[in-house]
């Protein structure tokens, strides 16, 4: 996260608004499973394989679609260069669309493998010039950064970085409580400003392309 600009950190965080919005239409959706945060449906998979329930079924599933999901962001990203990021959002504002036909058409359950799909190539899109890339829809790593640069702080050196993590953190917090409060008052609503953020990121992220020289 440190390693981008002050225009990249700010996009950075309002994708992670988005995933955490997503995440949480569908938890509710699918009365408790994650469509971008894949370590609580990997412990969802084990609990399931220990019990012999269907939920084993339903986090695996989940799981393979989001790597899928990544792997086809990844290819996408690396074709667009310098376009990667406004044509990974573009890409994953498509598939949002998609998923919100399905779920018109109550077609549930794929609806949430649409979503987790997206979550996927969504974790495409920002990548740094030395290649590194912003995950944006898992905090565990980002929260450990943060800790170790408030350590840093607390032990006189100045490391004021943790900043920038605990935006990322509170971007994806935020963005879930939005995200279920709508869903539970209008799926259609819910489904409708996902696209609507993923778009307005992805013109957003296609003016700062136009920017740089």
């Amino acid at each position: 996260m440190i390693r981008f600009d002050q225009a990249y950190r700010t996009l950075a965080v309002g994708i992670a608004i988005l995933a955490g919005f997503v995440d949480a239409i569908g938890f509710v959706e699918s009365a408790g499973f994650f469509v971008s945060f894949m370590t609580g449906n990997s412990t969802r998979l084990a609990v399931g394989v220990a019990e012999g329930h269907r939920a084993a079924l339903l986090a695996g599933s989940i799981i393979a679609i989001f790597v899928t999901g990544v792997v086809a962001g990844s290819l996408i990203g690396a074709r667009a260069g310098r376009r990667r990021t406004p044509v990974v959002l573009l890409c994953v504002t498509l598939l949002l669309i998609v998923a919100a036909l399905l779920r018109v058409a109550d077609a549930g359950w794929v609806a949430i493998l649409g979503l987790a799909f997206a979550m996927g190539v969504v974790n495409a899109a920002i990548e740094g010039s030395d290649g590194t890339v912003v995950g944006v829809t898992y905090m565990t790593g980002t929260l450990v950064q943060m800790g170790q640069k408030i350590a840093n702080a607390l032990r006189g050196e100045g490391d004021r970085r943790w900043r920038h993590h605990l935006g990322l953190w509170a971007g994806l917090a935020g963005g879930a409580v939005l995200g279920a409060r709508t869903v539970l008052w209008s799926a259609p609503l819910a489904y409708g400003l996902a696209i609507a953020l993923a778009a307005g990121l992805g013109a957003r992220a296609m003016w700062m392309a136009r920017q740089t020289p």
